[in-house]
């Protein structure tokens, strides 16, 4: 159904984290009128999805957009996380971005938002509960905010087959269960998984009721390295200790070994190699907890639950239809390769510096309000797609502090980020304990060079998966 067409310097295609950071700072440093457009029937992107204890990897302060803070910016009293700054749960977040949307977006009156439609090729977008298609004359360029979207098991399917009466329910439905099953059985490795095994043992369930099918084992960032404001020194210090490991070390699995000496990197199982690290934070607590959990399987992956069986890629384990089987198996952060952020007329969003999305968002924005050469733009914002493997984790900061290197030369950029409240590390040089801080920076300029050089070394025994996450892969 043909509808009306109308105008605009930006179409922004997809309102989740990226999405929202960008037109944030793009309203707040250029005139640009904006369109954004949202399946959905609100901002928010994945985290309207999300399982209601889900919660931030990092601290609220350096999440959101950067005009407005997110939470109040506490330090945690007690619990595992005390004397680390909060964390929001996703309703904190869905909240925070329909304030955003509603208070500052649209009531700078150079907004307007499109929810419940989908994006149709062409600058053509089409209403989910009407039909009705809008056609958009683009000034600038179109901005794809969904190329880095999360998948969450709210949404994705299980990735193996479920045999009619077995009951497998995603991690969410864990807050509706109305009488206690059999057992749980927890299936996947990464965060979602670690959230859900810390949720039932706080509720009170038994570590003996709990089966956790774990085909592969992940390193886990230590959180108390992932602090701003009173916690920039040490946050700051384990960036140098990353640095320092991989320049003075020959192989990645050396690297890692010192780095979990350092506690920078944790592990639930000091016995297995893990295969897997995609930015989880925990904090020790947290690993105490879940090292409760005795009964791990390590059979690959579920290929299917019947009644009485799981069957894995390399065996089988009993079950009953009395047992809860929770979903946590989907994929999680996008796999997709890094492509150039600018071209003529399009915008693709993806992450740009070290681990924070949010931050990633606001310089790109930055960047294309300043009206650079599309070269120079791409050369500023150089893609650094998130990290799956312990090689990814070191690609991924070095990529990043390489890519900061180069906005030495941008004036304007560099005091962005030095002010920008999602900036981790912001704050730094005015942390009370001068000389610490001045032996730190010492160390880190020691150690920055080797191990950029160190990177390529290692990235020739790189998988081909992995160097298909570089932008500059080895050949």
């Amino acid at each position: 159904m043909r509808g009306t067409e109308i105008e605009t310097d930006h179409l922004v295609v997809g309102a989740g984290a990226l999405g929202m950071g960008f037109v944030d700072t793009m309203i707040e440093n250029s005139d640009a009128d904006v369109v954004m457009i949202d399946r959905r029937h609100r901002p928010g992107g994945h985290w309207l999805d999300s399982y209601p204890f889900v919660q931030l990897h990092q601290p609220s302060m350096n999440y959101g957009v950067n005009s407005t803070p997110l939470g109040q910016d506490r330090v945690e009293s007690d619990g595992r996380d005390a004397g680390f700054y909060e964390r929001a749960s996703g309703a904190d977040i869905c909240s925070y971005y329909d304030e955003i949307m509603r208070h500052r977006l649209l009531a700078s009156g150079r907004v307007r938002f499109f929810p419940m439609c989908d994006y149709i090729g062409d600058r053509r977008f089409r209403s989910r509960l009407t039909g009705m298609e809008t056609g958009v004359s683009v000034r600038r360029a179109v901005v794809d905010a969904t190329y880095m979207a999360s998948h969450v098991p709210a949404t994705d399917l299980p990735p193996f087959e479920v045999s009619d009466g077995a009951t497998c329910v995603p991690v969410g439905a864990l807050t509706s269960v109305t009488k206690p099953p059999a057992g749980y059985v927890i299936i996947g490795g990464g965060k979602t998984a670690m959230d859900a095994g810390c949720w039932l043992l706080d509720q009170g369930a038994s570590p003996h009721d709990i089966t956790w099918i774990r085909p592969r084992d992940s390193w886990i960032l230590n959180r108390a390295f992932f602090q701003p404001g009173d916690g920039v020194l040490p946050t700051f210090h384990g960036v140098v200790l990353e640095l320092e490991a991989v320049a003075e070390c020959d192989s990645l699995e050396q690297v890692f070994e010192q780095l979990e000496e350092h506690q920078v990197m944790l592990r639930i199982d000091r016995s297995i190699q893990p295969s897997m690290l995609k930015g989880a934070t925990a904090s020790l607590g947290e690993l105490d907890q879940l090292r409760r959990i005795e009964n791990v399987v390590r059979l690959g992956h579920v290929e299917r639950i019947d009644l009485e069986e799981i069957t894995l890629e390399q065996g089988s384990i009993a079950t009953s239809p009395e047992h809860l089987h929770i979903h946590c198996a989907s994929a999680g952060l996008s796999d997709n390769p890094p492509k150039p952020i600018f071209a003529d007329g399009s915008i693709v969003l993806q992450p740009v510096t070290r681990v924070s999305l949010s931050l990633s968002a606001g310089l790109i924005a930055l960047v294309e309000a300043s009206e650079r050469s599309t070269t120079e733009k791409n050369r500023l914002c150089r893609p650094n797609p998130w990290p799956h493997t312990p090689f990814d984790w070191i690609r991924h900061i070095l990529t990043g502090i390489g890519t900061e290197i180069e906005w030495q030369s941008a004036p304007d950029v560099m005091a962005w980020v030095e002010t920008s409240r999602l900036n981790l590390v912001k704050g730094l040089d005015q942390d009370p304990d001068r000389s610490a801080v001045a032996d730190l920076r010492r160390r880190f300029l020691t150690a920055l060079f080797p191990a950029l050089a160190k990177l390529y070394e290692l990235a020739s025994h790189a998988t081909p998966v992995e160097l298909a996450r570089m932008l500059d892969p080895v050949a």
